[in-house]
């Protein structure tokens, strides 16, 4: 096959996780952000995000030769943003290359036919066109490699060339981007590469992840059903963000109705009522607070039971008891409609990244069409058979969860009660066999003060209880969870409810 060569100022699409291919330039990465080993890679600045990353040449393919192919498989308005911002970058740097005589000469001197590079905005350089010396990159080259040209199809495999610019050193958003990471400017660019995010996808790149880069999965080719979401929550915005992003057609509603002005604006339809919303999609997905919110969707007025036909498929994503997915179910099989529920394991982070872990069970048909949708919103999914499964799990996690919590917040006071640090106890755990993600954000927030909710401790209290209720039932004992559940019950009493359920450690110090 025949061989491309990339150079830094090249303009790529670049394919990135489960995103569609994207526009983006060629940049020289910070001095002391190294090239993942063994990875022939270029560092990659997309359009109309925050986001760098090192992609691998094989998913990079030249900006102009396919163009158009890229156009028509990708509609979304963030994209159609991003591809205007490539063509007013090539429009600026056309107009000065050419000069102030309109004839293509600058000041006398005539234009060679070189690639052009493109100008950031506040770029004040009117040199346009590439030194003669420059030269092609080469593997040898310690930022560089080349590409393998595919055929022209955007649909195949991703194997990709053409023009860009200044070193995304020399950008300011770049620097804001990597500042932003740590609660202090560092002295050194290593200092701060060594905070940074990095996540090995399954496409074999390895991205830097900014606020925007939330796919972390192979590519997906989004559902051609029509896609309806109710309720836009912690939770729920997150994952109908993500179906965005990955080009589903989605129609939202939420009883608060300013908060789907935000999803409108980046392509989602607005519907005026759950039943209009279910009338007009495919497949719709509902992620509220608690049963009784499960239940007035779909029963009460112009709620989902109305708006159902046959064949219509409801995804009931809500962490609700057992016994409310029963009752749910039946109400919309017996109105010929078929039905699922995936209540998702995960925070607010969890969902703004799509790396929740979705619990699927009931008709395994609606499991099957949600393919792509899942793929968009977690990193993992789980099929457990007949509806009232995946409730049971979901508790049982939560259960698991909370107890937890509540026991890491019980440590943390005790060893201040008894005069040791409590942030060298949150050290030894992060050195030891309990160390993960979750303590560490949890005791951070802690000790920080930093309560802004992530997952509501009103939800975890819920869960809880419901996780003692379905014991009841079972005839198994929960006393764990039932002495944690007291704990979040004085916590929700010290008026924490709307915090995060870290806040349950403000129950121990009051």
């Amino acid at each position: 096959m025949a061989t491309v060569h990339l150079r830094i100022g090249d303009l790529v699409w670049g394919k990135l996780g489960r995103y569609p291919p994207w526009p983006g330039k060629v940049v020289s990465p910070p001095k002391d952000l190294k090239k993942p080993r063994g990875k022939k890679c270029h560092f990659v600045k997309f359009f109309g995000t925050e986001d760098h990353a090192w992609i691998k040449v094989e998913q990079l393919k030249p900006y102009h030769p396919h163009k158009e192919d890229m156009i028509k498989i990708n509609k979304g308005k963030r994209f159609q943003q991003a591809v205007d911002a490539v063509e007013d970058f090539l429009k600026k740097a056309k107009g000065k290359e050419q000069g102030s005589d309109g004839k293509g000469e600058t000041k006398g001197k005539k234009t060679s036919n070189k690639p052009l590079k493109i100008l950031e905005e506040d770029d004040e350089d009117l040199s346009a066109l590439r030194d003669p010396s420059e030269k092609d990159l080469t593997d040898s080259d310690p930022e560089s490699s080349t590409a393998e040209k595919l055929g022209a199809g955007a649909s195949s495999g991703f194997k990709w060339k053409s023009p860009i610019s200044e070193p995304v050193k020399n950008d300011p958003h770049f620097h804001h981007f990597l500042l932003s990471q740590s609660e202090k400017p560092a002295s050194s660019m290593e200092v701060i590469s060594k905070r940074l995010k990095i996540i090995e996808e399954d496409t074999r790149s390895t991205s830097i992840q900014a606020a925007d880069s939330t796919a972390i999965n192979g590519s997906i080719t989004p559902t051609d059903k029509r896609i309806g979401f109710l309720g836009l929550g912690l939770m729920g915005s997150g994952i109908v963000s993500n179906l965005l992003k990955l080009g589903h057609v989605v129609t939202v509603w939420n009883r608060t109705a300013e908060k789907c002005d935000l999803f409108v604006q980046e392509g989602a339809r607005l519907g005026r009522t759950p039943a209009e919303v279910v009338s007009m999609c495919d497949i719709t997905f509902s992620c509220v607070s608690d049963p009784k919110a499960a239940k007035d969707l779909v029963l009460g007025p112009s709620g989902v039971l109305q708006g159902i036909r046959p064949g219509k498929c409801y995804v009931e994503m809500s962490t609700v008891d057992p016994e409310t997915i029963t009752e749910l179910s039946q109400s919309i099989t017996t109105r010929g409609g078929r039905f699922l529920e995936a209540p998702v394991a995960g925070s607010q982070q969890l969902s703004n990244d799509g790396t929740l872990v979705i619990l699927a069970a009931g008709d395994r048909s609606v499991y099957e069409d949600c393919g792509s949708c899942f793929q968009a919103m977690g990193k993992s999914s789980f099929f457990l058979g007949e509806a009232g499964n995946a409730a049971k799990m979901m508790l049982i996690l939560n259960m698991v969860q909370g107890s937890f919590m509540a026991t890491i917040a019980e440590g943390l006071t005790l060893a201040q009660a008894t005069g040791q640090s409590q942030q060298t106890l949150l050290d030894i755990l992060c050195q030891g066999q309990m160390a993960s993600t979750f303590v560490d954000q949890k005791c951070q927030n802690i000790l920080q003060g930093n309560f802004k909710p992530d997952y509501y401790l009103k939800h975890i209290q819920k869960d809880l209880r419901l996780a003692i209720s379905m014991g009841d039932t079972a005839n198994h004992p929960t006393p764990m969870a039932a002495a944690a559940n007291e704990v979040y019950k004085r916590a929700k009493a010290l008026d924490q409810s709307d915090n995060d359920m870290s806040a349950v450690y403000r129950a121990y110090i009051h």
